[in-house]
């Protein structure tokens, strides 16, 4: 695995740079790009989809907005081009200029990266647990009395953390001790100089086979995340990626966490996977001189998050949790091994594909009802229906199934919703069906 240095681009002052896709990384590139001096075209597709305080602001700065369709045209001429996340490569390459005038494909992260003044990196990523992971970690260097950074993949943009900086910090973030970054696969496929002093990769599973073309593109991604580190940077794995490890050559220091560890057991989080996430954290933040004293007092303080095996509610007996942050059949695998006691599972959604049937054996003497609602009902009762000592149930909208998995709870259950899918086909995103979720549990007689 080699570092793509060779490739970056310099941007210079009136050079032009397009940008793909009005959301926050969006917005955040294109404005750190015009304090830069660039040109900045943004791309988004949908014309209501651009914010009006941003329209003004683009207005002001002679910032270009185009809307519609994407075309060749559009590219010719740009020294690089910066996609959305949810931009694969593959279906960028083919509007782009080819040979000698090609642009450099650059995540907003990596053009964020570029513009440091030398800042360590903490960086996860890993199929599932990366934001409570990340979490964790900027719990665990606060509580040392560091300054950090939290975001990428999170939610806030690496671009507005640099902008602060220039800005002298006046929205309250100056200069911070460590950047702790969440980064995804999809930001991973155009980062080509990002290099983390400490990289994490939790786990790797099928996921968002949707958007990468099989398995080991998506993997090789992953991995993407390494191949810039040097001697002295610290790269670590979970077990369950040993193999992986193993066929790659890799300059850093590496290091596998115990999963199975329990080194801090006083914690709200609820389930081992939990505790294994507790683990790689503290292995992480022991590099920048974090004690044992101060990652046992942020673990004993650290909220769950929400959406991910929340407690939303005890009622009767019964607890309801939130996991609507589960879009995949190994995050249900994880969310079930969190229970030790009967779990009423509520789960539907637009399929992202897996093995339901390999669930099973799991869900034998746990699972005391399914109970199904929105799409893919073909999915899981193909699976399930009549495969197990449970009965199955579907229906078409969330609030309904809430109210039928109350009528079959029993003090002492809990009634998770762990839907193993998207939230597209009812809802805009895990959030919003986690906060409906909420919404119809409190509102039960």
């Amino acid at each position: 695995m080699t570092c793509d240095k060779h490739t970056a681009q310099t941007i210079g002052k009136g050079d032009l740079v397009v940008v793909v896709g009005a959301g926050r990384s969006g917005m955040a590139a294109a404005r750190l790009l015009h304090r830069m001096g660039a040109r900045v075209r943004l791309l988004e597709r949908n014309a209501d989809g651009v914010p009006a305080d941003f329209v003004r602001w683009a207005a002001e700065a002679g910032v270009e907005i185009a809307t519609g369709d994407h075309a060749p045209a559009q590219f010719e001429g740009a020294r690089a081009v910066v996609p959305s996340p949810g931009m694969a490569v593959a279906k960028l390459r083919p509007l782009l200029p080819q040979g000698p005038d090609a642009p450099e494909i650059m995540a907003e992260m990596e053009l964020a990266w570029r513009q440091l003044d030398g800042e360590p990196v903490l960086a996860v990523t890993g199929t599932s647990g990366k934001t409570t992971t990340v979490s964790l970690c900027a719990a665990m260097l606060r509580a040392q009395g560091l300054a950090v950074f939290l975001g990428g993949n999170i939610g806030t943009p690496l671009s507005e953390y640099v902008l602060s900086v220039a800005q002298g910090g006046a929205d309250g973030q100056g200069r911070a001790d460590v950047l702790v970054i969440e980064i995804s696969s999809f930001q991973l496929q155009a980062c080509t100089t990002f290099r983390p002093r400490v990289a994490m990769l939790l786990n790797i599973s099928e996921n968002h086979l949707d958007y990468h073309a099989d398995m080991a593109e998506y993997i090789d991604a992953k991995f993407r995340l390494f191949r810039c580190m040097e001697e002295g940077d610290l790269a670590i794995f979970g077990q369950g990626v040993r193999d992986l490890v193993a066929a790659r050559e890799l300059k850093p220091r590496t290091l596998f966490f115990d999963a199975s560890a329990r080194r801090f057991p006083r914690t709200r989080l609820l389930g081992g996977h939990n505790q294994a996430n507790i683990e790689a954290a503290w292995q992480a933040c022991r590099e920048f001189g974090v004690t044992s004293n101060a990652a046992e007092q942020a673990v004993a303080g650290f909220a769950p998050l929400e959406h991910r095996l929340e407690a939303v509610a005890e009622r009767n007996g019964v607890l309801w949790v939130n996991d609507s942050k589960c879009t995949t059949v190994e995050a249900l695998r994880v969310a079930l091994q969190a229970f030790d006691r009967p779990v009423v599972l509520m789960v539907g959604g637009k399929f992202k594909g897996g093995d339901l049937a390999s669930l099973l054996p799991l869900m034998h003497g746990r699972v005391r009802a399914v109970v199904g609602f929105g799409a893919s009902r073909e999915h899981f009762e193909g699976a399930w229906m009549g495969q197990g000592d449970f009965s199955m149930s579907w229906h078409p909208a969330l609030d309904p199934a809430v109210a039928q998995a109350a009528v079959l709870a029993q003090p002492g259950d809990a009634v998770v919703m762990a839907p193993a899918t998207s939230s597209f086909d009812l809802f805009a995103n895990y959030k919003e069906r986690g906060h409906a979720f909420r919404r119809a549990v409190e509102a039960l007689p």
